[in-house]
């Protein structure tokens, strides 16, 4: 079976995809992984090198969520299927929404994995203002053109009904991770230290709280994750100590040494840097989210994400 699947490697979306494509590799599924947006890094690259049924392929097009995106997403539309014709594939499975209004020849899948009328919701605290319009039409197309439509939690799908409906029949299958990179010994001896990770330049990461939280603390407090956006936004910290954008087996070793990991998230439509955290043993406090109660109820600590 041949899939061409979607991705770019800006967050979540590219260790859920790698993830996914190693596990259909097992089953001989061999996928044309297609990136747009930033190219991969040099890492991103060799981790996908390593999967024998992953042909990687990248153009450096817009992504819907950014802005005036709207003559490279329709650019990108023509390249995806262009190389879905080329290898003949049996399925299309697309990290996004936009490009489902196509005409394609195979079924499609679509996997939400966030949505910008809900995190502005989640950020602002209403609608996004009228220069969102087309992205809310051209996702709502998408998401009603699909022949399926996956969410990653029930509290996502639900916000997702809210700004798009009506859509394609839908499921909801949670993310998953390999436990061996995170994995630590039983009983070992965690660090007086609180880590955190996520993209410092997201409001929805609300990496600032944390850092405002963790002033006068006896614990230190660290954050992993990019500081400069996509479209060159930046962002600092006063008391977090910042260490960047961290490839896996690095991030695994500092979720093997903290004791704490909190994620006060505005927004969250799953959360994977919390399921890495808990198969790494740390201790979890979290955004009183739905999302994250949905999964995460019974074992983590709540708090409010403004407080």
């Amino acid at each position: 079976m041949k899939i061409l699947m979607t991705a770019d490697a800006v967050g979540g979306v590219w260790t859920y995809a790698l993830e996914l494509c190693r596990e259909l590799g097992r089953c001989d599924v061999h996928v044309v992984l297609s990136v747009m947006g930033p190219p991969p890094s040099d890492a991103q690259r060799a981790q996908a090198e390593r999967i024998p049924t992953v042909r990687l392929e990248s153009a450096p097009y817009k992504l819907e969520w950014m802005r005036d995106p709207w003559c490279e997403v329709d650019a990108a539309g023509a390249w995806l299927q262009s190389l879905a014709e080329r290898v003949d594939t049996d399925l299309v499975h697309l990290n996004g929404y936009t490009h489902a209004a196509r005409p394609w020849r195979s079924p499609v899948l679509v996997v939400a994995h966030s949505c910008v009328c809900s995190w502005w919701r989640a950020v602002h605290g209403g609608a996004p203002p009228a220069e969102w319009d087309a992205y809310r039409r051209n996702v709502g197309a998408g998401l009603r053109a699909a022949d399926h439509v996956v969410a990653p939690t029930r509290a996502f799908l639900e916000e997702l009904q809210y700004w798009h409906a009506p859509m394609a029949p839908s499921s909801v299958i949670y993310n998953a991770r390999t436990q061996r990179p995170f994995a630590s010994a039983r009983n070992t001896e965690r660090e007086s230290m609180i880590f955190t990770c996520g993209r410092m330049w997201d409001e929805a990461k609300n990496v600032g709280l944390l850092d405002e939280a963790s002033r006068g603390l006896p614990w230190p407090a660290y954050v992993a994750g990019a500081a400069t956006a996509p479209e060159g936004a930046d962002s600092r910290t006063r008391s977090l100590h910042a260490l960047g954008a961290l490839a896996e087996p690095e991030l695994a070793r500092w979720l093997k040494r903290a004791a704490i990991y909190a994620h006060p998230a505005r927004y969250e439509p799953f959360g994977l840097s919390v399921l890495e955290a808990a198969l790494a043993g740390c201790a979890l406090v979290l955004a009183d989210l739905p999302s994250l109660r949905e999964l995460w109820s019974g074992a983590a600590l709540f708090a409010p994400a403004n407080d």
